[in-house]
């Protein structure tokens, strides 16, 4: 059984919603980021941080890799062609939308306040915009990359909510219908049910 450290409100939610796709028992420790727990685990002190036995892995995006690699679901075989397709759309979420709005969180609340630079939040919701538009452009069916659910999947979505509560619009009504399906998941639904 994996423990997972963090609160469902977070980025957690990404690692419990791929463990509820693949059917994998966890515990959830429902602890904040910096909290003395998340320190001695991850030097950082940011959550999701999940452990495997002795092993312990951060990062939402490094913890949901691992696990589909390790059950060989949510992802394609390491090594081919359409696994490095799957890398490269995540880590384009990674770096043009969930980057986007980690900057936008540190320069709101998460920064000491004199360090917070609130003007730069239109820049980044422009570029947000931009960037959501596109994405909106390259879906190629049911999910991101066709028919296939990935781990990219449940990025980009988890992102896509994350937008709506810091107010960053989606103007691609196509990315809305993808999300908005995703979110109907029984997955989904289930640690949604955490959250609350």
């Amino acid at each position: 059984m994996y423990t997972v450290y963090g609160l469902p409100l977070t980025r957690t939610f990404r690692v419990l919603w791929a463990l509820e796709e693949m059917g994998q028992p966890y515990e959830l420790v429902r602890v904040p980021p910096q909290s003395p727990e998340v320190r001695s685990l991850n030097l950082t002190g940011k959550v999701p941080v999940m452990t495997d036995g002795d092993a312990v892995i951060p990062d939402s995006v490094a913890i949901m890799t691992y696990l589909a690699d390790k059950h060989g679901q949510l992802t394609e075989p390491a090594g081919t062609p359409a696994r490095a397709r799957q890398d490269a759309m995540t880590q384009m979420l990674v770096d043009d939308i969930d980057g986007i709005l980690w900057t936008a969180a540190r320069h709101s609340f998460i920064l000491p306040e004199d360090k917070r630079v609130p003007a730069v939040k239109d820049s980044l919701r422009w570029e947000f915009a931009r960037n959501t538009k596109r994405l909106g452009e390259r879906i190629e069916g049911p999910f991101l990359m066709g028919d296939t659910m990935s781990i990219a999947d449940i990025l980009c979505v988890h992102c896509l909510n994350w937008a709506h509560t810091a107010k960053f619009e989606v103007e691609s009504d196509k990315l809305l219908e993808y999300a908005k399906s995703l979110r109907s998941r029984d997955a989904f639904r289930r640690v949604a049910e955490l959250a609350k």
